[in-house]
């Protein structure tokens, strides 16, 4: 895996979480309907952001799995 490919995956990994610790405090009985719209446009942001991630990198395999099988052994 090169080095950009592991930042990229850091990278996603940490939206996940940050996205995961959104919702916990989504759970949270306490919190207010300001604060829950705003958690909630924050996890929605996060998300996104790792969708696109996981697009591109989808997108990067399609393209080299494409090259793979045009050259020949």
């Amino acid at each position: 895996m090169s080095e950009i490919e592991e930042k990229e995956e850091l990278v996603f990994e940490k939206k996940i979480e940050k996205a995961k610790e959104l919702l916990e405090k989504l759970s949270n009985p306490d919190i207010t309907l300001s604060d829950s719209l705003d958690v909630y446009k924050n996890g929605i942001k996060e998300l996104e952001e790792a969708q696109k991630l996981l697009d591109e990198a989808k997108l990067v395999f399609t393209q080299e799995e494409k090259t793979n099988k045009e050259e020949p052994f």
